[in-house]
């Protein structure tokens, strides 16, 4: 039996799509797009200018290209975003100049209309010269209107440009006829003139915010170094980025921005990652640390294994992800392309009523003419076109600035209608790593326990080793000597110490071992039920074995938490906990965070089905993790989210992406995308009613083309100036938020310093590290255009002041 293989489908191409002005104008080329043979899909973003097309694997670029030049517009493949842009441009005339000549040849015959207004009376200028002005207006400056005009009817379609033409050709061709038909008539060049220039200054205008929506992307592509220092057979060589291989060795030197994800194999630094993930402080790395292309390497030398180049980097991910969520469309955008389908036909069939209707009530046709002509300009699709998508481009750019990285439109639309959030708790309400909370002891002193637990497993790679070596250091302990080091499968690690079998493990070993654990049972329950893994500390002689101890781990609760549920609570939304943990520990963490809808023990597949019944009843669900276990929940929710600091399979199942592993950014994620829904919600409000209330002021005569002109070209303007108003969101402040759950240092101050000799951000991280130095838990943060450096530490202000000036930075206390 024969089989029919389905053909194979290639990731999506974008194009760079010019010529288009309007939202008919996205429709006609997708609609062309959708023809090619093998294209599934094709979706056409006015603002980027970019169309993104899912086709068969074998539809090449030129056929697309050559649909879209079919229809009438222009189109190159777009630049693959790990390619730096040229640095160099080509020069060009500055696009303003057909705007200030269009200017300077309208604004005579406007004078003595607009002095008119005021009272002044200007006698007006001679028929031929008001056509000698207003002709390189109509035809060379407005040439552009002409050639994207025809280009719509060959292709049986019509856009702005089409209704600009017809409205000022019906202008300036009266103007013409009665010139020489009827020389003591009223002349209209000053209308078809300005309407031109005003409609160039709204494009240009226009054009200029639409750069400010994408400052975004252009932020993000500047941190991408052009060249990189590799060590290649013990030889430094400076090689262009994309020739760096995976598994090169990679010289970082203070000053220098990271040129590809890594490996650190050598030094020790602070490193500046705001733009990645939206962190305000340099961040210390050292030996096995990993770093992201882009970040700015502060005060050290660092060198590199390549771990990721090219378009695998985290910045080019970063960078793709806010492109796609920029070039995507909301659904709330199928409404206006059903409307943009059939609305320039409609504009012409009204323009033509409201000609015939006015020539033949009142027998005036130039008034009956001039009403048709404003009908046309006011009714340029324009801002219709521009009202989600700037929206869209300048929310999830302010979104990735602040480490929130939203993966395509429909997850911000959705997200903005959030009433449950669901969390995981390991990793993401809780730092994920196990902390040493508690030794309990059977005689011997807490320090003793924690020694010899430290000595038994030290050579055990396990997570809780790691901890109790981390305890043992920050107590000031010193390492015993251990011999004959052995691990216990399934029940713990041993090893000889001072003549005697130490064993540290679980409560089965103590049976095996026949030890006495009366005394610590009690304080074992208590632990355990507070959800806490508890090991067991035995001594083995001659005599027997008795229990010296006991260590309860706990999982810390991340700083923010308890601010991020109760944040959510104040907008109205419920948190749920989902966890495969037990019980202790999850209401344990329930409790701090002030959370009370609890499910703990629940596998992967349950967890999902769990966020499926939060959401009956219609309620928008997000879920929120970090592990593998956590992809099924996520794909589950009506809204993913994600910890980048997690697997890349949770980051793949989620519609947001977090890029710093702090669940407060849950609240601003769906606080953003609140506002986004606004922006997008006024600016199509806007559009509509300036439509529905435009046409027919203009058809019934109360609008002249002049004014209509200066209508259509503010509505565009004002949509995406409305939509740039959103670069003002800030994240929620949470810089004085304290974990609840750890040990004090000390009482912190905060004050100021006055640093000098500060230039560079070499300066800042070595003042930062200097710092640090002295206070490992101080806050820094560095003015460097002021020179002011923000203190908050329990050390002494005067001891700051020293080890910064002792760092090469004079530096004063600030009164």
């Amino acid at each position: 039996m024969d089989t029919i293989e389905s053909p194979v489908r290639t990731g999506p191409t974008t194009l760079e799509v010019h010529g288009m002005t309007c939202a008919s104008c996205v429709m006609h080329v997708e609609k062309a797009l959708l023809k090619v043979p093998g294209v599934h899909s094709a979706t056409v973003n006015l603002a980027t200018e970019k169309a993104q097309v899912v086709a068969d694997e074998g539809i090449n670029a030129a056929a697309l290209i050559a649909a879209v030049d079919k229809a009438g517009y222009e189109a190159v493949v777009a630049r693959p975003p790990e390619e730096p842009k040229p640095t160099a441009p080509p020069k060009r005339a500055p696009e303003w100049w057909p705007v200030a000549v269009a200017a300077a040849l309208s604004i005579p015959l406007m004078l003595p209309m607009g002095l008119d207004w005021i009272g002044v009376h200007m006698p007006m200028m001679p028929g031929w010269l008001r056509l000698a002005l207003a002709a390189p207006v109509q035809f060379w400056l407005g040439a552009r209107f002409y050639r994207a005009g025809w280009k719509a009817l060959r292709a049986g379609t019509g856009n702005m440009d089409l209704l600009v033409a017809l409205g000022t050709s019906a202008a300036f061709g009266l103007s013409l006829y009665l010139m020489y038909a009827q020389p003591e008539s009223d002349l209209y060049f000053e209308s078809s003139a300005a309407i031109i220039t005003l409609v160039l200054l709204g494009k240009w205008l226009e054009a200029r915010a639409k750069r400010q929506a994408i400052d975004a992307i252009s932020a993000l592509e500047s941190l991408r170094p052009a060249q990189a220092t590799v060590r290649r057979h013990g030889v430094e060589a400076l090689i262009p980025v994309s020739e760096v291989r995976l598994g090169d060795t990679v010289i970082v030197r203070p000053g220098e921005r990271i040129p590809v994800d890594g490996r650190v194999t050598e030094g020790a630094s602070h490193v500046d990652q705001s733009l990645l993930t939206g962190e305000s402080l340099p961040v210390a790395k050292a030996v096995d640390d990993n770093v992201a292309a882009g970040a700015l390497n502060a005060e050290g030398l660092l060198i590199l294994e390549a771990t990721a180049v090219g378009a695998q980097t985290m910045l080019s991910r970063i960078i793709q992800l806010v492109e796609d969520a920029q070039a995507a469309k909301a659904p709330i955008q199928r409404l206006v392309d059903r409307i943009s389908a059939v609305f320039v036909p409609v504009v012409i069939v009204l323009a033509a009523l409201t000609l015939l209707g006015w020539g033949m009530a009142t027998g005036d046709w130039q008034r009956a003419l001039l009403n048709a002509v404003a009908v046309m300009v006011i009714a340029c699709p324009c801002s219709l076109g521009l009202a989600t998508p700037t929206a869209i481009m300048v929310g999830t750019g302010v979104a990735a600035r602040h480490g929130i990285l939203i993966k395509d439109a429909e997850a911000l639309e959705t997200a903005h209608a959030v009433k449950v959030v669901a969390f995981d708790k390991t990793g993401t309400l809780t730092e994920g790593k196990p902390t040493v909370a508690a030794v309990e002891t059977a005689g011997l002193a807490s320090s003793r326990v924690l020694e010899l637990a430290w000595a038994v497993q030290q050579y055990s790679s396990h997570p809780l080793a790691a901890a109790v070596a981390e305890a043992a250091r920050a107590a000031g302990l010193q390492l015993p000597a251990a011999s004959d080091a052995a691990a216990l499968p399934g029940l713990g690690v041993r090893a000889r110490i001072d003549g005697a079998d130490i064993h540290l493990g679980n409560r089965r070993l103590m049976e095996q071992l026949g030890a006495d654990t009366k005394e610590l049972d009690a304080a074992a329950r208590r632990h355990e039920q507070a959800g806490r893994t508890v090991s067991w500390l035995a001594r083995t002689t001659e005599k027997g074995t008795e229990a010296l101890g006991l260590l309860a781990f706990g999982d810390v609760l991340k700083a923010s938490s308890a601010h991020a549920v109760r944040h959510l609570r104040e907008m109205g939304i419920d948190s749920v906990l989902l966890t495969g943990d037990n019980e202790g520990a999850a209401h344990s963490v329930a409790a701090q965070v002030d959370i009370t809808v609890v499910r703990a023990n629940i596998l992967p597949e349950t967890k999902a089905a769990a966020v499926q019944q939060l959401g009956q009843g219609g309620r928008v669900v997000a879920m929120v993790g970090d592990g593998i276990n956590d992809a099924p929940a996520l794909a589950a929710a009506n809204i993913g989210i994600a910890m980048a600091t997690g697997t890349d399979v949770a980051v793949h199942a989620a519609g947001i992406t977090l890029m710093r592993g702090d669940p407060a950014l849950v609240a601003d994620a769906v606080s953003i995308s609140r506002r986004t829904y606004a922006k997008i919600r006024q600016n199509l409000g806007w559009a509509f009613v300036y439509n529905l209330v435009g046409i027919p002021l203009a058809a019934l005569g109360y609008l002249s083309p002049v004014i209509a002109g200066a209508a259509m070209a503010l509505s565009s303007v004002s949509v995406v100036t409305n939509a740039l108003l959103l670069r003002r969101w800030r994240p929620h402040d949470t810089q004085d938020i304290q974990p609840d759950n750890t040990v004090e240092k000390g009482v912190n101050d905060m004050y100021e310093l006055t640093v000098e000799g500060m230039s560079c951000g070499h300066c800042v991280g070595r003042v930062t590290k200097a710092i640090q130095g002295l206070d490992p838990n101080a806050k820094v943060d560095v003015d460097l255009a002021t020179k002011v450096v923000k203190v908050e530490s329990s050390a002494q202000p005067q001891q700051v002041a020293e080890v910064v000036t002792d760092a090469g930075y004079p530096a004063a206390l600030r009164a």
